[in-house]
């Protein structure tokens, strides 16, 4: 196995640069886990592959307003911090906190420096302190947020911040609101849990109506999400680490499910590390965790003991999604799926179409 196998081209324009407008009217293209079979439909349409007694499971993670484009002080110059996790988990609940953060430009931003971000009226709300390196080889920064002009540095944060969006997508100007699911909770992440962005909470209701139930955990998502595996031998990638919620009364709901015959459907590759990571292989069975780490790279050869169903976006080549999404069915099935949603038009990666992998899609394309 080589990275090289789960490389494809991906054309420019095949990657969406906006939303859908309209949540669950985008594409979802079905395939069958097992045999590989094709079937294009509209997201909404999930529903009709969904059983009664079925357990749905999504990330409810938000992502932070990290993005914080200002001045360097003394310099004037413009100087950009991107927010990745609070230092050692410290909650920025206070007026100042040290974070983990990139930084723009790298190389004048050195211990010590000082940045300024300023509100619409341009008053300095927010400042950033360089106060060191991070020992991860990544070029990550530790700084010194504070702020004098709002009670909590949350506020002064959400003040100046700017949602991020993947670093493929250029001049999108619409509602940030419309790269958040609606049924996001706290501000933990860098990045969205893109396969949720598809559901609407009509979409939720119809299938809690079937029988069908639903479900949430909370996985931060990193920005290393984004990374392509460098190495030519895939097992050699250090993946990065990030932390994870699983609720007892997930554990229950999926086991109940399993019991009676029924499937568990990850909504994306975030929910499907959640779930997996807190597989308990010494014991054989899943475990609550609370603010658990991960580290889990799923293979090809990887056993899912959790996961029966995944819903999930179209993923850069070369990435470790492309690796997970082929692990859960097959390395060939992937490719197909994947020449097919290009050649028919598909809109690829995060603002994109979605995908449905379940067993028992037997219908072919046309068919």
């Amino acid at each position: 196995m080589k990275t090289d196998d789960f490389d494809y081209e991906l054309p420019p324009d095949r990657i969406a640069q906006q939303p859908w407008p309209v949540r669950d009217e985008c594409r979802l293209l079905v395939m069958d886990r097992a045999t590989g079979a094709l079937a294009d439909r509209i997201f909404r349409d999930i529903v009709d592959y969904i059983d009664p007694g079925d357990v749905l499971v999504a990330n409810e993670t938000r992502v932070l307003p990290a993005r914080l484009l200002g001045c360097k002080r003394g310099t004037g110059g413009q100087a950009e911090v991107f927010l990745l996790r609070p230092h050692a988990g410290v909650a920025p609940a206070n007026k100042s906190a040290l974070w983990e953060a990139l930084v723009r430009p790298g190389k004048r931003l050195k211990p010590g420096a000082m940045v300024d971000f300023a509100d619409a009226s341009g008053a300095v709300v927010l400042s950033a302190e360089v106060v060191d390196f991070k020992e991860d080889g990544k070029g990550e920064r530790i700084v010194n947020l504070s702020t004098d002009a709002f009670p909590t540095l949350d506020q002064a944060v959400h003040a100046v911040g700017h949602t991020p969006l993947p670093p493929y997508i250029h001049g999108y100007a619409g509602d940030e609101e419309m790269y958040q699911t609606v049924y996001s909770q706290r501000e933990t992440s860098a990045a969205a849990p893109t396969a949720g962005l598809h559901f609407t909470p009509q979409l939720i209701e119809g299938i809690k109506a079937k029988g069908a139930s639903w479900h949430t955990v909370e996985l931060q998502v990193g920005i290393d999400t984004f990374r392509i595996v460098e190495e030519e031998d895939p097992a050699q990638h250090a993946m990065h680490t990030e932390t994870y919620t699983v609720p007892q009364s997930v554990v229950d709901a999926c086991d109940a499910a399993h019991e009676r015959g029924n499937r568990v459907f990850a909504i994306g590759t975030t929910s499907v590390r959640s779930l997996e990571s807190a597989w308990d292989a010494a014991a054989g069975c899943l475990r609550a965790r609370e603010n658990g780490t991960t580290s889990l790279f799923l293979l090809p050869g990887s056993r899912f003991h959790v996961v029966d169903a995944m819903v999930t976006n179209f993923h850069v080549p070369r990435s470790t999604l492309m690796m997970l999404v082929s692990a859960f069915s097959s390395r060939d099935s992937i490719m197909n799926a994947y020449r097919h949603a290009i050649e028919s038009g598909y809109r690829m990666l995060s603002f994109g179409d979605a995908m449905l992998i379940a067993a028992g899609c037997g219908h072919s394309v046309g068919a």
